[in-house]
């Protein structure tokens, strides 16, 4: 079978994906990009194109402004596939996928991961009742249907996204029952170090403060330090209870959106045998990249949040830095012009990640929201418990690969996505050693369910 090669395949059309094949395609390279989504735009930008006035009034100028890049991409020539699933890549970076039920595979010279971020686990109790969600999903409800809740909302957690959704929500006209902030005193001052670099990126400060005014001006009742948070109810939500600087509270409220902040999707990363490091910062696993995104296997890049949380203009500058490279190692420009074009990218990106450091420390999730009881379910898909995890490792299990043999513990539907940091760090704490010794799921494909007919049609890209 002869495999059809292309210059750059993207994985992924959000910021990251888009904008480095605007910036590959204008340098005359062949592009082609996968994405999942039934339109570009990823999770920030998600339905931007179709989003009608009302919606983008609701989620406001920031997911707005994605609008232009969407324009660009799909007006670059890079050849767009969407509603495409990849289930593997090998060390050649052949691509193998399905697309409306067939299977399909590509080599590219170069390879450029831009799959985005996925939320961060939060394992409370009752984190599994119906009626609690995520608030990421919360939002995915606005920007695909537009979609607000008919009953009062409660958001708890942390994280800049939180403060987000709440405004939205009141944009729309829902009403929010309470913001429970787990964020505590000690993580403001811990922030401060932060604050003389992170002043690089005062627009994104700003936005922060807008967006907490607007909630004090509503009267939205703000929880500060909120501790031992528990979704209270039988067959569904009631209410959260919670320990504040207030002393004990209860809240009933029919709907609970859980967050505490996202971690790079390193499914593939992983798949790819890449090398990875603990980010304590993140509290999260990222691949191990240069400066240009390219990672230990040569030919690979990694840009966006799925190298490492940065937001979508950050992902948008590692975008065109890692096409600039990319451009560069096929000999499409020389030294002198991607060092002249790659400059000014630079200064942007360091920038957009002035503010980091002080977001990352200020929203630094809970130890009990990370690692939680032995009670609370760990893997939703087969029902593993915290407790249960920590009598494997009292019998031998050593990390989260071993849990698989143990008791199923990663092995669902979801591939170890929701619950791979939560075993991680428990099996750490159990064991009493860091994290980064502890390792991750051994992630094999398929990387996405496909069946033996599908594998029989496979069929080069045409």
């Amino acid at each position: 079978m002869r495999v059809e090669t292309v210059d750059l395949l993207i994985i992924g059309a959000g910021p990251a994906g888009m904008s480095a094949a605007v910036e590959a395609t204008g340098k005359g390279l062949s592009v082609t990009v996968l994405d999942e989504q039934p339109a570009p735009g990823g999770q920030i930008y998600r339905n931007v194109q179709h989003a009608d006035a009302a919606q983008r009034a609701v989620l406001g100028p920031d997911y707005q402004s994605g609008l232009r890049l969407v324009d660009a991409f799909l007006a670059s020539g890079a050849r767009y596939l969407c509603g495409t699933s990849v289930w593997l890549i090998d060390e050649e970076k052949q691509t193998h996928y399905l697309r409306d039920g067939q299977a399909y595979v590509i080599k590219p010279r170069r390879l450029l991961i831009a799959t985005g971020a996925y939320e961060r686990p939060m394992p409370v109790p009752g984190w599994t009742l119906p009626g609690v969600m995520t608030a990421g999903a919360g939002q995915i409800l606005i920007k695909n249907a537009a979609l607000v809740p008919a009953q009062p909302v409660l958001l708890a957690g942390c994280g800049p996204l939180l403060y987000l959704l709440a405004v939205q929500y009141l944009n729309a006209g829902a009403k929010v029952a309470a913001l429970v902030d787990t964020s505590t005193t000690a993580d403001m001052l811990r922030a401060w170090a932060h604050v003389p670099r992170a002043l690089k990126g005062w627009r994104d400060l700003g936005k922060g403060l807008a967006l907490l005014n607007t909630l004090r001006r509503a009267g939205v009742k703000h929880y500060r330090g909120a501790h031992s948070l528990r979704v209270e109810g039988q067959a569904q939500a009631e209410a959260l209870s919670f320990v504040s600087a207030e002393g004990e509270q209860r809240i009933a409220a029919p709907l609970i959106l859980l967050h505490q902040g996202v971690v790079p999707n390193t499914q593939i990363s992983w798949s790819l045998r890449l090398d990875h490091q603990w980010n304590d910062a993140q509290l999260c696993w990222q691949a191990t990249r240069d400066a240009w995104g390219e990672t230990s296997l040569p030919g690979v890049f990694i840009a966006g949040d799925g190298g490492a949380i940065a937001g979508a203009g950050a992902a948008s500058v590692q975008g065109r830095l890692a096409a600039l490279a990319v451009v560069h190692q096929l000999q499409r420009i020389d030294g002198d012009q991607f060092k002249r074009q790659a400059r000014p990218l630079m200064k942007a990106l360091k920038r957009h990640l002035a503010a980091r450091p002080l977001i990352d420390a200020m929203y630094r999730p809970l130890a009990q929201t990370r690692i939680p009881a032995d009670e609370v379910i760990v893997c939703r898909c087969e029902e593993v418990t915290a407790g249960d995890v920590r009598r494997y490792v009292d019998l031998g299990c050593q990390g989260p690969n071993q849990t698989k043999a143990f008791g199923r513990c990663g092995m669902g539907p979801c591939q170890g996505r929701l619950c791979g940091l939560t075993v991680t760090q428990v099996i750490a704490e159990q064991r009493n050693v860091p994290v980064a010794s502890v390792g991750y799921y051994r992630i094999r494909p398929p990387i996405k369910p496909v069946t033996l007919g599908q594998l029989a049609s496979e069929t080069t890209l045409g």
